[in-house]
């Protein structure tokens, strides 16, 4: 029995002159605000994001002709996504820093996503409630809470958005087929990959959508195929009007592995041995399909573990096999098993571990767009379940709420981890084990909220787990360092050396330490290799401008200062030492301009307000100068220096 043919009994009523299609889209709207809104009021967490957004100083610009070149120029951090850099710039270009808001347009984009793919699956499919309850399970279920409470996971949702679109745009191609049809496809796809690589595996999903729901050749006991789609397959068509896709994606998987080569996000073989990634990656499918069905201890992320057991593997490889023998078996009589089945294998292919990048063995925002195969196979047997029974559409409606309101709960209180680092890793650090990164990233949390006692036991947590992890090192030297104990600091950044010898920040750092212990020319040392490792690090060049002024080399400090404001025009600490070398080698009228600088770049930076006064006081603008003085004073009550020249400029103005 169809859907089509149990409509009927469901809407009797024709009084109401609403299509069930808007209650569902009005239920998928006002669900998902329900349970996401609260993201609204949420920090941005420490893990990924400062790349992203906040410490990054392209994005931080907002919309800019440099930043917009350099989006699609980039391979920073691992990845080419201009378009997910692009809408974190214009993110900062409407709301600044404000991250309620940037969590809020992922919000948007996470709505929109879901109706789209209330959409998409309605015009192909031809049904409502089935269609209906996938959104509402893409909607609503804890495993998407990262991707959309994670800002720096952005290139999830957009990726997902281009995706959906590509299935709109081809749903109509099909249905009249043309080039003015075809090259909305075409696009959505390539702007899909600009946002996230994710897709590539997008042409081979087409091909099975072909098979069901589309019917473009279809398997059934009586005619294999049709006429048209036997002729059509057999001439091919059907893989040659993919032929462009296919470019497009093997052009998109050239450049997102020397992407992850150049950003070394590339496990090597003998970190990662391919047998211990086909294990890993067996695993990570039995995995994700449990998370589906229970969606319990879900963290942020979870440690590779080459200790598989082998029960386990036995388990996935089997379950795998069955299930795939199962979509085969079946093909004829439930092709939206084998599609819904096939969609999850394929789409999580890229993601799988294979060619392993980063630390995680598996990660919940991969399932954003693979788990809507599950969610098809969930759907679509439900109903067959129902269908034998009267009423079958109001009982899968009210089943359909019911699971909803569930999932609603959960994925609640999954949210709610979200809201600040210190949560969200104190609930990794919970829900699994031997996890360094997120006892690293807990420390990490603890320790900007001058945490120092409780930061070191979750640093030296991670170092029990991975002694040689190089960021637990380093952060460990910023609370000696912090904490009065140069020494310490030291030995602990070159721990963090020994582990990454490439590792630019620790190189700054030990040289900052050097700087405050005198030894400057050590601290130029320093500096000069973190930049050799990172010839674009502003900070290690304003750092290096400041050893050079104490050693009296005022040209070489003069250059450094400007290379920092080159690479970095909003960074005001920069555009305050320059104000800075130009007070102290007696040229104020040049001191004043950066000063303030520095100040619209930061209205809250006191020693800049200082600087201004200083100048000023030079140039003979007492009385503005006071003014400046005062600012400063407002800004850090206890700014001696500020204090007292205000004082004396008062004293001095009374006197004339």
């Amino acid at each position: 029995m169809s859907c089509h043919q149990t409509m009927p009994m469901f809407n009797a009523d024709k009084k109401i002159n609403v299509r069930p299609e808007v209650w569902i889209c009005l239920f998928l709207l006002l669900s998902t605000l329900l349970i996401y809104f609260q993201v609204g009021t949420f920090e941005f967490n420490n893990y990924d994001t400062s790349k992203y957004v906040y410490d990054n100083r392209q994005v931080k610009a907002g919309l800019t002709a440099k930043g917009i070149y350099w989006a699609f120029t980039t391979t920073d951090y691992s990845n080419w996504h201009p378009l997910t850099w692009l809408s974190h710039m214009l993110d900062v270009q409407l709301y600044g820093l404000n991250a309620g808001r940037h969590h809020l347009t992922s919000l948007i984009l996470h709505i929109v996503n879901t109706l789209l793919l209330f959409g998409v699956l309605r015009r192909m499919t031809e049904t409502i409630w089935r269609a209906g309850f996938v959104a509402a399970l893409f909607a609503l279920h804890p495993l998407h809470v990262e991707s959309v409470a994670w800002v720096a996971e952005r290139k999830d949702l957009l990726s997902a958005l281009f995706c959906l679109l590509v299935l709109w745009s081809y749903t109509r191609y099909v249905k009249k087929p043309g080039i003015a049809n075809y090259v909305p496809v075409l696009v959505f796809f390539i702007l899909g990959l600009m946002a996230k690589p994710m897709m590539v595996t997008l042409p081979f999903l087409l091909l099975l959508l072909d098979c069901w729901p589309l019917r473009r050749f279809h398997f059934e006991t009586a005619n294999l195929f049709d006429i048209s789609a036997r002729q059509s397959f057999a001439k091919g068509y059907l893989l040659v009007e993919k032929i462009p896709l296919f470019i497009v994606s093997a052009v998109s998987c050239v450049i997102t592995i020397f992407a992850q080569r150049a950003g070394g996000s590339i496990g090597s073989m003998d970190v990662y041995p391919f047998h211990i990634r086909i294990l890993n990656a067996l695993t990570a499918y039995m995995s994700y399909i449990g998370k589906m069905i229970w969606p319990a201890k879900l963290a942020v992320i979870y440690p590779y573990d080459k200790l598989i057991p082998v029960w386990q593997t036995l388990m996935a490889c089997g379950l795998i096999i069955g299930i795939t023998w199962a979509a085969v078996k079946y093909l004829k009589s439930r092709p939206w098993f084998a599609t819904g089945w096939f969609w999850f294998l394929g789409t999580l292919v890229p993601v799988i571990g294979l060619v392993q990048v980063g630390m995680q063995a598996l990660a919940d925002r991969y399932t954003y767009i693979p788990l809507i195969g599950l969610f098809i196979i969930v759907s679509w047997g439900l109903f067959e379940l129902l269908v034998r029974w009267s009423y079958p559409v109001l009982k899968f409606a009210v089943i359909a709420v019911v699971v909803s309101g569930i999932l609603m709960t959960i994925c609640w209180q999954q949210i709610g981890y979200w809201k600040n680092s210190v949560m969200l890793f104190q609930r990794a650090v919970a829900v699994t084990e031997n996890n360094y990164v997120a006892e690293n990233n807990l420390g990490h949390a603890l320790l900007m909220d001058g945490k120092f006692v409780d930061a070191a036991i979750h640093f030296n947590n991670a170092l029990k787990i991975n002694p040689r992890f190089p960021i637990a090192h380093l952060n460990m030297g910023l609370i000696y360092a912090r904490q009065g104990e140069p020494q310490k600091a030291l030995q602990s950044y070159a721990k963090a050396l020994a582990g990454n010898p490439n590792f630019a920040v620790a190189y700054n750092l030990a040289g900052k330490t050097h700087f405050r212990l005198g030894n400057s020319d050590t601290a130029v040392i320093n500096y000069q290799q973190a930049l050799k490792n990172d010839p674009a690090y502003a900070e290690a060049y304003h750092n290096l401008g400041n050893a050079l002024y104490r050693l009296e080399k005022y040209d070489q400090a003069f250059a450094s200062y400007q290379q920092a404001i080159t690479i970095d025009p909003v960074y005001a600490e920069a555009y305050n030492s320059l104000g800075n070398f130009w007070y102290h080698t007696g040229n104020s009228e040049k001191a004043l301009p950066n000063f303030l600088q520095a100040i619209k770049i930061n209205p809250n930076f006191a020693e800049a307000y200082n600087g201004v006064g200083a100048a000023l006081i030079r140039l003979g603008e007492s009385r503005k100068a006071a003014a400046f003085f005062r600012e400063a004073v407002k800004i850090d009550p206890d700014y001696l220096a500020a204090q007292n020249n205000l004082n004396n400029t008062l004293a001095a103005l009374k006197n004339k």
